[in-house]
């Protein structure tokens, strides 16, 4: 996977990109701002998947104006090529990964190298922690935040430190990724819950770290989100047939509430109680989720939108994780509609 040597006391940023000429500029600015501890040294390599609005020309501005910022070819086009392509170029001691969309901490990636120092562990990370903008931004990152929404998933869990199932983004010393292997390519979506399964079913350890701080710019319309979620769960299907198991029995849970949506609604002829009770159950619950999650995040504007944002999150994931499951059943491969990273 790798072709260049290690180099001790070197940490290799990999990030993957496509037409992001709008945010660019300012994650680069923010990656070579990051305060490393001393005799450490950093480059950043960032795959960009052939845009066509600019990023590429723009990138490569910035790199040839800082030598630590180094521009990878992505012909693949999406997450998980970009990644490999990037650990095929790396020469670190060290991986860790960094999003465009999302804003680090200066001590970001001193602290990923000092939990991985603490923890003698395999891969760590920090929580996943959205940060929305607008009314709508605002209610997708609450709803994101909330345990009622998303199952109590610890890596939402921002006081959180300890063993995970998965973590945000991933630091791996570069002995991980040897032994374990790189990114599926033949996944769009959930490429890095497959590499943290993947991990944990090898017997590795992952772990978050509350000190590892960043904030995440979610979608900022519900059509924005419902592509995305409908995407995830699509995939979701795929990571399960690979590994005979999903990462986690919370991420079935939609796809169950949309069969027994369903369901009620076929029975509805012969009586009309069964859906009558899923909804009035479902909205009493998706009124206590709207409050909880709008008080726990001091967010008062998103409360109006927040049964709506819920209500995507579910359906959305929940139907694509049948399709997925169809497609599976019929021996398809993957459709093209669900082929390309939505944003």
């Amino acid at each position: 996977m790798f072709i260049h040597p290690a180099q001790p006391h070197w940490l290799s940023v990999i990030v993957p990109c496509r037409n992001e000429a709008a945010h660019i500029d300012e994650f680069c600015d923010s990656a070579l701002q990051q305060q490393l501890p001393p005799g450490w040294q950093m480059e950043v390599l960032v795959a960009d998947g052939r845009s066509d609005d600019g990023t590429r020309e723009r990138l490569q501005a910035r790199c040839a104006a800082d030598p630590r910022l180094r521009w990878v070819d992505n012909p693949g086009r999406i997450v998980s090529t970009g990644l490999n392509a990037c650990l095929r170029q790396a020469r670190g001691s060290v991986i860790a990964r960094l999003d465009v969309h999302t804003r680090f901490a200066p001590d970001y990636l001193a602290e990923c190298l000092a939990a991985l120092e603490r923890s003698g562990a395999d891969n760590v990370g920090g929580p996943w922690v959205a940060e929305g903008v607008g009314p709508a931004g605002q209610a997708i990152a609450a709803a994101f935040q909330s345990r009622w929404v998303v199952g109590g998933a610890r890596s939402r869990d921002t006081r959180y430190e300890g063993l995970v199932d998965t973590v945000y983004l991933g630091c791996w010393p570069r002995a991980t990724l040897e032994h374990f292997g790189g990114f599926d390519e033949t996944l769009v979506r959930n490429q890095d819950d497959e590499h943290n399964l993947r991990l944990r079913l090898g017997g590795a350890r992952i772990w978050q770290s509350a000190r590892i701080r960043s904030h995440y710019r979610p979608r900022s319309s519900l059509r924005h989100l419902a592509a995305q979620q409908r995407q995830y769960g699509y995939w979701r299907p795929f990571v399960m047939r690979k590994h005979g198991q999903p990462g986690s029995v919370r991420q079935l849970v939609p796809a169950a509430f949309v069969a027994t949506l369903l369901g009620c609604v076929l029975l509805a002829p012969l009586s009309s109680v069964p859906l009558a009770s899923l909804l009035v159950a479902y909205g009493v619950y998706v009124a206590g989720a709207s409050v909880h999650a709008c008080a726990t995040t001091a967010q008062p504007a998103a409360l109006p939108w927040l049964p709506a944002v819920i209500a995507v999150y579910h359906t959305a994931y929940g139907l694509g994780t049948w399709r997925g499951l169809w497609d599976i059943v019929r021996g398809r491969t993957p459709s093209d509609q669900f082929a390309r990273i939505t944003r």
